[in-house]
């Protein structure tokens, strides 16, 4: 199983970002970070980076759920996804795979909760 899964998109990478936003919105997710990457490591490091951007996602429903099924859960949340421009300009769109990042922690009652996001995540990348 991988511990994500991606979509190459042939739009601009701003529209990406866009259409990203819309369909978790489509779903209850919304996006609660935003880390622009090849604006930090020019700042931090003075180094040029491709435009890749981390979309942390969350549905506040199932945050809560999560959490009252595992108390440390919340180092795992929220939930990943990447933009990022590659060498030949098209954009990718990935995204972590919840159920895959569950199987570390040992409690049975989050591998129901995880398949469920794991599916309306992948339906998102899927339908971009």
């Amino acid at each position: 199983m991988s511990y994500y899964f991606n979509k190459t998109l042939t739009c601009d990478f701003e529209t990406a970002i866009q259409k990203v936003t819309n369909a978790l919105k489509q779903i209850g997710f919304g996006i609660v970070t935003e880390m622009d990457l090849q604006t930090i490591f020019k700042k931090k490091l003075n180094k040029d980076f491709r435009k890749y951007r981390i979309l942390g996602a969350c549905n506040p429903n199932f945050a809560f759920q999560a959490l009252a099924k595992e108390d440390k859960i919340g180092t795992m949340l929220p939930c990943n996804i990447i933009v990022q421009e590659l060498e030949d300009g098209q954009i990718e769109v990935a995204a972590v795979n919840p159920k895959a990042s569950m199987k570390a922690i040992k409690n049975d009652e989050l591998v129901s909760f995880s398949e469920e996001v794991e599916v309306m995540l992948k339906s998102v990348i899927e339908g971009l």
